[in-house]
């Protein structure tokens, strides 16, 4: 289970309200990173999105110190992280709300397994977002009783470079 997860972007505050729509939850600052937000979906987990200025990261402390932020200068216009997320919205909502932000979405399969919207944050991360119905689809794929035929299946997937 994942609870929070944190994201960078280069409008922090646009990004978690447009996150706090799709989740139909709310923002509050971020206090241990200026220029940061806190998405809160407001649902029984606890999720919750931090989204963070482009560039932030996060670096190990030393001894007993915790974990502490530093920016780079030059960070990468794309990123392979990414998250599956489940939303209360419909695709129909999902499709407008990226439309009025002028970012990309795209109904997709993954390999005849479950569909789900790429949803472009900013036009340069991707979220995969699972409305109620595509959500029950990636949920009856990935159960514990359906892994080992889904384990068998993608043995057989070729490899996409």
């Amino acid at each position: 289970m994942i609870h929070h997860m944190s994201i960078p972007a280069k409008d922090p505050h646009r990004v978690a309200q447009v996150l706090a729509e799709l989740c139909q939850g709310s923002v509050m600052p971020f206090p241990p990173l200026e220029g940061a937000y806190a998405v809160a979906a407001k649902d029984v987990y606890g999720t919750l999105f931090e989204v963070y200025p482009i560039g932030s990261e996060i670096m190990p402390g030393q001894g007993q110190d915790e974990a502490s932020f530093c920016q780079n200068a030059h960070p990468y216009h794309f990123t392979a992280v990414h998250a599956a997320v489940s939303v209360p919205v419909s695709q129909a909502e999902i499709e407008a709300i990226a439309q009025r932000q002028g970012w990309r979405t795209l109904v997709c399969n993954r390999d005849g397994l479950f569909d789900l919207v790429e949803f472009w944050v900013e036009n340069r991360l991707m979220l995969e977002l699972l409305p109620p119905q595509m959500a029950e689809g990636y949920l009856q794929t990935m159960s514990p009783a359906n892994l080992e035929h889904l384990e068998a299946q993608l043995a057989m997937v070729p490899t996409r470079s």
